[in-house]
Formats: structure tokens, sequence, C-alpha cells
């Protein structure tokens, strides 16, 4: 079996990942309710995205 490609090099990697930041940085300006509500789902979302281009 060869070795896994290093997928943190791959240029849609790396937008996934300032997704999940700009995602991240919206979120915790909100409010505690819109952040309990909305806000944790939409981070596990947009923190997935990177997730799944590595499986």
């Amino acid at each position: 079996m060869g070795s896994k490609p290093n997928f943190t090099s791959l240029r849609v990697y790396q937008l996934s990942e300032r997704l999940a930041d700009e995602v991240w940085n919206i979120v915790k300006d909100w409010d505690y309710f819109s952040q309990d509500t909305l806000g944790k789902k939409l981070v596990r979302s947009a923190d997935s995205v990177g997730a799944n281009i590595d499986e």
C-alpha cells in the first residue's frame, strides 16, 4: 500500500480551513442564545468540511 497523500497541501483543504476560521470569528461575536442554538451547529458544519476532505 502507498502512503496517504498530504491533504493539507490541497488548495481546497486550505480554503476549508479559512472558511472554518471565518465562521468561528463571526459566531463568537453573537449573543449566547444564538451561539448555543445555531452557532454551534454552524461551527461544527464548517469544521467538518476539512475533515471530510481528509477522508
